[in-house]
């Protein structure tokens, strides 16, 4: 059976994740790391929720799970005895063996796996990355615009980017706005913001600087993606508009 294309993008993100992961799981953790006070066992989490979700939508196109075939049982399986024996690895290059990092392997795991027998594709692309991003940017106690200024920038900027594109694709699929219409523009503005604005309200809740300039940072991601599709369809717009008063002519 051919691949879909959305299938395709995902293994070779898969491809490409997994090995980085592997390595990045597998090297001394970096002073900055320890000095930003990051939740090392919320990282598990959402590194093994990442994974599952590329492992299963890798497999199984856009279907949802399905507790009662066999996939979904190899899909957790794979990840779960990926997750023992990184951990076993870990005592080999100088780094703890922990079992609560196993909990929290198992439990990113599990989470993906229920999430996606409840959501197809499209929608648990969204709530994964937006978790990702909700946890990455309240997962360290430090503020990490000061330890690492241009990594957090460039953060900001791709991940409310990526999550923008993903809902642009949702609203086109399953609420059927396609621009240059002013209601995709509201749309296409709306999720985005929701989003910003759930993770900045969270973090003064937290106790966490607000952060002016990862706000502005995370609206420029926003605004170029929206801004691009905008002007790609207005000009496909102008140029069909101008093929159909050629062609009366």
């Amino acid at each position: 059976m051919a691949l879909s294309c959305k299938q395709k993008v995902t293994i070779i993100s898969l491809v490409f994740y997994w090995p980085a992961f592997f390595i990045l799981a597998h090297i001394p953790v970096p002073l900055l790391v320890r000095r930003a006070g990051v939740s090392d066992k919320g990282l598990h989490f959402l590194a093994y929720l990442i994974l599952v979700f590329l492992l299963w939508f890798a497999v199984s196109g856009d279907k949802k799970v399905n507790w009662r075939r066999a996939g979904v049982w190899w899909v957790f399986f794979v990840a779960t005895g990926y997750g023992v024996v990184d951990e076993l690895l870990q005592g080999c290059v100088g780094r703890n063996c922990d079992v609560r990092d196993m909990v929290a392997n198992l439990a990113g795991t599990l989470a993906g796996l229920i999430l996606f027998s409840v959501f197809s594709f499209w929608p648990a692309a969204l709530l994964v990355t937006g978790t990702v991003i909700f946890g990455i940017t309240n997962i360290a106690r430090a503020n990490l615009a000061e330890l690492v200024p241009v990594t957090n920038a460039i953060f900001h900027l791709f991940a409310y980017a990526i999550f923008t594109m993903l809902w642009i694709c949702y609203i086109h699929l399953f609420l059927s706005l396609k621009p240059p219409k002013p209601k995709w523009l509201i749309a296409a503005l709306a999720g985005p913001t929701v989003l910003l604005l759930t993770v900045k309200l969270s973090s003064l809740v937290l106790g966490k600087v607000l952060g002016l300039r990862e706000v502005i940072i995370s609206i420029v991601g926003i605004a170029a993606v929206i801004t691009i599709i905008y002007l790609v369809a207005l000009f496909h717009k102008t140029q069909d508009s101008r093929h159909k008063t050629q062609d009366a002519r």
